[in-house]
């Protein structure tokens, strides 16, 4: 119940539901020339000792189908795979962050809800950040990678991992059936569902799991809006980043993964909201909690300070 107590307190603040505009910090470079930054990339490699900022400087200030166009042009001109050639040549955290960059936003997301899967036990917290914080459309295209990745459905692979009150919660929010954005406000079925949740959560003792999956994964964004059900989503981010970098030494699987997936997203929007809340610039609290090649490089994605 704990486990299922804590999603639901995540899913308030983080659910995606509709897409929003997009605020990145990592935007088409222009003047693009695949091939000339395919062959810096082949020399960096090549360099005795690996040239990393020239890795860093162009492949975290490009975008994701800028970065194809250069790997399609490093396989033309080395004759071997980009990524192969950026995993014998880096290692640790800055290896996982490149390797990250070289998939598309909904590949990584993939990658990432398989890996908390894959062997033993799950890793619940990445299961709560993915499927609580995505968008409908973005469920939906991550399910398309998943399938194609990995050619198994996202979903069983859930129900295979988890169980109980928990796996019912993720599974009704990965099947996507919530209802389409109305322009007509619906205000007794606001209020049924206020008292619906009130009744289900806050004034009883445990939780009523089926009411809260039903109104939860069901009803508009918009409506939940209205029930104050759902908050921010890029506070939610900024919040994760704060916590993965509260103590010495940062959680650096949950800084690239977040920085990896909002930096064409909103990852802007998500500096703002960590400058709001925590007093102080994202770009300041990575130079402060990481080190080396890695800060570098996720100094670059976060495009600046605040």
């Amino acid at each position: 119940m704990a486990m299922v107590s804590e999603f639901l307190g995540q899913l308030t603040l983080a659910y995606g539901g509709e897409p929003e505009p997009r605020c990145p910090t990592v935007v088409p470079v222009k003047d693009f020339d695949p091939t000339h930054d395919a062959a810096r990339i082949d020399a960096a490699i090549k360099t005795k000792g690996v040239d990393e900022q020239t890795i860093i400087d162009i492949l975290t200030r490009r975008s994701c189908q800028q970065r194809r166009e250069i790997a399609f042009e490093y396989e033309r001109m080395a004759k071997k795979d980009l990524s192969s050639a950026l995993k014998g040549a880096l290692s640790g955290s800055l290896e996982a962050l490149m390797l990250g960059l070289m998939k598309s936003t909904a590949q990584f997301d993939a990658s990432e809800l398989r890996a908390s899967m894959k062997g033993l036990g799950t890793d619940e917290e990445v299961l709560i950040e993915m499927l609580c914080s995505r968008s409908e459309e973005e469920l939906m295209e991550i399910k398309k990678e998943y399938r194609e990745m990995f050619k198994k459905e996202v979903e069983k692979d859930i129900a295979g991992d988890t169980s109980g009150n928990f796996a019912k919660l993720l599974l009704a929010l990965v099947q996507t059936r919530r209802d389409e954005p109305s322009n007509v406000v619906d205000y007794q079925k606001i209020d049924e569902d206020a008292r619906s949740l009130y009744e289900a959560g806050v004034k009883r003792k445990g939780t009523d799991v089926t009411t809260w999956i039903s109104i939860m994964s069901q009803r508009s964004v918009p409506h939940l809006q209205k029930v104050e059900c759902f908050e921010n989503r890029q506070l939610y981010f900024a919040n994760r980043l704060q916590d993965a970098m509260k103590s010495k030494g940062a959680k650096e699987k949950v800084l690239t993964r977040i920085m990896v997936s909002r930096c064409e997203v909103d990852l802007m929007k998500i500096r703002t909201e960590f400058k709001k809340h925590h007093r102080r610039s994202l770009y300041q609290t990575i130079a402060e909690h990481t080190k080396g090649d890695y800060q570098k490089a996720l100094l670059s994605l976060c495009g600046g300070d605040d």
